[in-house]
């Protein structure tokens, strides 16, 4: 699996101040220490950039590669903020436009501005007229829509990054494994085959802040399993990422590795969890093991589904 480094986002006050003062050593900062941990690509989120942020994404690409050699995702809806970060890269064929959806005018733009410069485009199975359908069929059918109108633009399906929405597992549980199908469904419907993505964050939102992690880690496994080829990442959760290369390899370094590596087989082969064995004695693994249940939808979800014995490591 390859990663978007999601840790420039407007969101996070730091960050917007940073950018709106054109604070170059913070930007820089946390650009190079994503580039240093793997990122493939990182991702400038900067919101819709509404009045008076004329020449953000221009700014924030040109002074990150003073000091590394990055690849971008360009996060906005303002098409003309984004094409200006398009225009400063010397490679505008492998970044990313994030994101078109199966609205046709959002889809349009996105999608021609994809064409435009050969680039991978990221594409949310949702629209504003349906929202997020429940199942996986009626994600396939954005999915199709997406798709009729990247092949009608030149845009070929190996550029495609399809993302069926992750819900948070506080919000609506059973949307956690109709995701999951859906990666499965996107990978299996498509000739040339579709790339497909998910922001990890998502299904772990609202949740206790010391559950997330484990939440993010065990869901990153699962959808590995089904085939997932990219994710929107934490760059910074040095765990999550030695979870999915462990799970990806086979090669366990510690006891609990080898329940995430039997977790990924599962899904690989359309196994059962009841066939999934573990030592239920190790207090990590327990804790695993629950959070598989309430993502596959087997155990209702509770802040509390971990009780205070439950070390998460």
């Amino acid at each position: 699996m390859r990663f978007i480094g999601e840790n420039i986002h407007i969101i996070s006050k730091k960050t917007r101040t940073a950018i709106e003062e054109r604070n170059k050593e913070f930007i820089q900062d946390l650009a190079k220490r994503q580039a240093g941990v793997g990122m493939s690509w990182i991702d400038l989120n900067i919101g819709p950039a509404r009045r008076g942020s004329e020449g953000v994404m221009q700014w924030l690409t040109s002074t990150i590669l003073e000091v590394t050699d990055a690849t971008f995702s360009f996060d906005t809806s303002n098409i003309s903020e984004m094409e200006q970060g398009f225009k400063s890269v010397s490679n505008p064929q492998d970044c990313i436009v994030n994101s078109a959806s199966g609205d046709p005018e959002r889809l349009a733009n996105m999608m021609g501005l994809a064409a435009k410069y050969n680039s991978n485009i990221i594409s949310l199975t949702m629209s504003n007229e349906t929202g997020i359908p429940k199942d996986p069929d009626g994600r396939l059918e954005i999915a199709s829509i997406i798709i009729d109108k990247a092949a009608e633009l030149g845009v070929d399906n190996t550029k495609i990054l399809l993302d069926p929405l992750v819900l948070p597992v506080g919000v609506d549980q059973s949307q956690a494994m109709e995701a999951l199908n859906s990666i499965k469904v996107f990978k299996e419907s498509f000739d040339p085959q579709v790339l497909t993505t998910i922001g990890l964050s998502n299904v772990s939102n609202g949740s206790p802040r010391e559950n997330r992690p484990l939440i993010n880690r065990v869901f990153a496994v699962l959808a590995a399993g089904c085939g997932l080829d990219t994710a929107i990442i934490d760059a910074f959760d040095s765990e999550l990422i030695r979870v999915i290369k462990v799970a990806e390899t086979g090669k366990s370094e510690k006891e609990s590795d080898n329940l995430y590596i039997s977790i990924y087989n599962m899904m690989q082969e359309f196994g059962e969890l009841e066939d999934v064995s573990y030592n239920k004695e190790n207090p990590e693994e327990e804790a695993i093991y629950r959070t598989v249940k309430i993502l596959m939808n087997k155990n209702i979800y509770a802040h509390n589904y971990l009780d205070e014995n439950i070390a998460i490591k």
